[in-house]
């Protein structure tokens, strides 16, 4: 998997488990909801987010990566 992808999925995930904290344990969990959403927003003008960071760091592959592959394969 490439970095967006996990990226996808972490916010995804991340937002589903806020909304159900705040909805059934306190609505201050909402604020991580909005939290993930501005970062979200941030990154599509910025193409950098925290957990892109992370995710290089842990050797998460580039979406680049793919596209140079993809390229060579199909010549």
């Amino acid at each position: 998997m490439t970095i967006d992808r996990y990226l996808r999925m972490i916010a995804g995930a991340f937002v589903l488990a806020s909304v159900a904290l705040g909805y059934w344990v306190h609505p201050g969990w909402f604020l991580f909801t909005a939290f993930v959403g501005l970062n979200l927003l941030q990154s599509a003008f910025s193409n950098w987010c925290p957990m892109m960071t992370l995710l290089q760091k842990l050797g998460a592959r580039s979406c680049t990566h793919d596209l140079k592959n993809n390229a060579t394969a199909h010549r």
